[in-house]
């Protein structure tokens, strides 16, 4: 384990970077799967896979955001009727999903667990970060190649002793509050579409 000798205190590690290493051994796992496919079936399947996560986790976790901030502002006038909680529910999904769905989930919110750990009010929001710095962790592992080795085990290392921003700084030498990390995590996201969309034309 990379966190042998790390001292206790030292390996709690904030939500946002909880889940750092499985999302970049996921995408490791997934770019390597679809190149070795021996089909195009195959390959189309694990690419529909591999989409179908980003969109999750980039615009279904939007929604819940959306949805979570408007109940909060509707709670603060009082309860909220399950009618409204189905509109505020339904109005979030439509906007994260820019109205590209055929069908909606109204009743989303009664069915997700996270809605209701109240002592973690936005749990869902972590998961969108932690994506996203992965990716961004990711596409820099496929620039420098094996070099990369040595600062990914050390920034995992630091995850329970710096916050997020130092974290990415010493480690990979960007700066999280301006956007060229997170577009090139994007743009790392966004490159199975092209291939994705020819093969389903």
């Amino acid at each position: 384990s990379v966190m042998n000798g790390v001292p206790p205190l030292a390996q709690r590690y904030a939500m946002n970077v909880a889940e750092t290493a499985s999302t970049f051994s996921e995408l490791v796992v997934s770019d390597a799967a679809v190149k070795r496919a021996s089909t195009k079936e195959e390959k189309l399947v694990l690419l529909d896979d591999k989409l179908s996560r980003s969109v999750a986790l980039l615009m279904n976790i939007q929604a819940r955001f959306l949805f979570e901030t408007r109940f909060y502002e509707a709670r603060k006038k009082g309860i909220v009727s399950v009618e409204r909680l189905n509109e505020l529910m339904l109005e979030a999904q439509k906007e994260a999903f820019a109205g590209a769905l055929d069908l909606y989930h109204p009743h989303f919110w009664a069915s997700k667990l996270h809605f209701y750990s109240v002592g973690t009010p936005f749990y869902n929001f972590p998961y969108t970060f932690g994506y996203l710095f992965s990716a961004g962790i990711y596409a820099r592992a496929k620039e420098e190649g094996a070099a990369f080795e040595d600062k990914y085990v050390e920034l995992l290392r630091d995850t329970g002793r710096m916050k997020v921003e130092d974290l990415a700084k010493r480690h990979l030498g960007v700066d999280l509050t301006k956007p060229e990390f997170w577009q090139a995590a994007i743009d790392s996201v966004l490159s199975d579409l092209p291939e994705f969309l020819r093969m389903t034309e």
